[in-house]
């Protein structure tokens, strides 16, 4: 286990239901985790399993039915305690981009003065200079989702929690992405949580990679993802190991997704023989 002074975000018996009506439902149970200073995490898991559930507990959308959770941040002038970017990349559509950038500085405690030189670098970064006069239905999705992420990035997050922030790109554009991500994040170092269906993306990014129960979402297991840094994204896949990790987390999912099949078929099958008698 890290030292405690390590550790920048901790769960322990983490637990979170809904209340439908007259039924409880329970989205997370049990969760106990360790998460680093500085590491890339990534959870997978099937689809409804509890990951964005867990993710907005972690920014404090939701709050835990049970169990704890610890995030340990620090106050300082030349960051943001924390940072989420969303499945859609959330721009304002009737600010411009530079506005866009600005608005994000401006609810921070980053000197304004820096504002302007912060949007101009992040934006040169990603070959989107020139656009800053543009307006985001102005450009395409591959373009709008790169600001998302530098805009995310230049407020320096002490933590950065991401939802699925690729899956409505095709493929280049997700490579793309994914590339410019492990580059933004090497340069900072901060503590990122990743929520992706995709294993070949979470094994690419992590260091480490969690991986989900069906729903009610628990951890399963975990695997270390010992890859040199810094990763090329395509020299990566030739990797045996990358490939053996694959399949060991593609059988993990798939006996998760078969489980709840069977479970619902069998509630399905309990309902109707009530409903006989």
């Amino acid at each position: 286990m890290a030292a405690s002074d390590d550790i920048c975000i901790r769960m322990k018996a983490l637990g979170k239901s809904f209340q439908e009506k007259q039924k409880t439902v329970e989205a997370l149970r049990g969760l106990d985790l360790e998460v680093r200073r500085g590491e890339f995490l990534c959870l997978v898991g099937p689809s409804g399993c509890g990951k964005t559930t867990l993710l907005r507990c972690l920014a404090g959308i939701e709050k835990p039915t049970s169990g704890e959770l610890e995030i340990h941040t620090e106050k300082r002038p030349d960051s943001t305690p924390l940072a989420m970017v969303f499945q859609q990349h959330g721009l304002f559509p009737w600010m411009t981009i530079e506005r866009n950038m600005r608005f994000v500085l401006e609810a921070s405690a980053i000197d304004p003065k820096l504002h302007a030189e912060i949007v101009e670098r992040f934006l040169e970064r990603v070959g989107l200079l020139r656009f800053k006069r543009f307006y985001p239905h102005q450009l395409s999705g591959g373009m709008n989702q790169r600001i998302s992420l530098v805009r995310a990035f230049c407020v320096y997050p002490q933590v950065l929690l991401m939802d699925e922030p690729f899956v409505f790109l095709d493929y280049q554009n997700r490579i793309s992405l994914q590339d410019l991500l492990l580059r933004l994040w090497e340069e900072s170092r901060q503590t990122i949580v990743f929520v992706t269906h995709n294993i070949n993306e979470a094994l690419t990014l992590g260091d480490r990679v969690v991986v989900m129960t069906s729903a009610p979402g628990r951890f399963k297991r975990e695997l270390l993802c010992e890859f040199p840094r810094p990763r090329d994204v395509m020299e990566l896949r030739k990797d045996p190991e990358y490939g053996r990790m694959v399949v060991d987390i593609s059988n993990d999912l798939r006996a998760e997704i078969e489980s709840a099949e069977k479970q619902i078929e069998e509630s399905c099958l309990l309902s109707r023989v009530k409903a006989r008698d």
